[in-house]
């Protein structure tokens, strides 16, 4: 599955400005580098969107410094595997990394030192800016669905293997709601308004878009 910049920043929250400057490198490596690829454009993983999702709820708390240096106590520690089967969470001052959903270890102010809490769930909503929702990341409206193993991961009609995209440009293109069926019979109304209403989402993350 390989997902661009603006669909990685969408289904992340992260702005396409902060994923430009996290697979920058800077001297010590970039932040987070898409494992698909990087030239002649970005393409995203479904791992890469799990960290990065993981990195927008963390940048509400701490600053990009602190993540960084939680990021480098990792790799101290031996863990260089792809950053998304890490669960890296802000706990009082400091980020902790979970190896399930009560152990952890502290990364930045005890490094190495372990505590127990309770992990947060990175597919739900969150708020990474003021005026900013980002959706659940498997069910980002009631009709719609993230899934790995259908469409190569892109958001589809729940239920379908349906591209919300084909159904958000039906409407676009003049089509109502109701009349979709008519085009995918196994769109309802209320599933195309909810493909429209993603694609609004999506767009705002485009260049000059209100996300990004």
């Amino acid at each position: 599955m390989a997902y661009s910049t603006q669909m990685a920043a969408a289904l992340s929250g992260a702005t396409t400005g902060q994923l430009r400057s996290w697979r920058t490198d800077r001297g010590k490596g970039p932040f987070l580098q898409p494992e698909l690829a990087v030239r002649p454009r970005a393409v995203y993983s479904f791992r890469d969107v799990l960290a990065l999702r993981a990195f927008a709820r963390l940048r509400e708390q701490r600053s990009l410094q602190a993540l960084r240096a939680a990021v480098g106590t990792l790799r101290q520690l031996g863990e260089t595997e792809h950053l998304s089967p890490y669960s890296l969470v802000a706990e009082g001052k400091t980020i902790v990394l979970y190896q399930d959903e009560e152990h952890g270890t502290d990364l930045l102010k005890h490094p190495g030192q372990q505590v127990i809490a309770t992990l947060a769930d990175i597919m739900e909503p969150f708020t990474p800016r003021p005026g900013v929702v980002v959706p659940h990341l498997l069910h980002p409206r009631e009709h719609v669905t993230v899934d790995p193993e259908t469409q190569g991961g892109q958001p589809v009609i729940t239920g379908t293997r349906v591209p919300f995209e084909e159904i958000a440009a039906l409407i676009r293109d003049g089509v109502p709601p109701e009349r979709i069926a008519d085009y995918y019979p196994s769109v309802t109304a209320a599933a195309a308004r909810d493909a429209q209403s993603f694609a609004v989402y999506v767009d705002s993350y485009a260049p000059g878009g209100r996300a990004a």
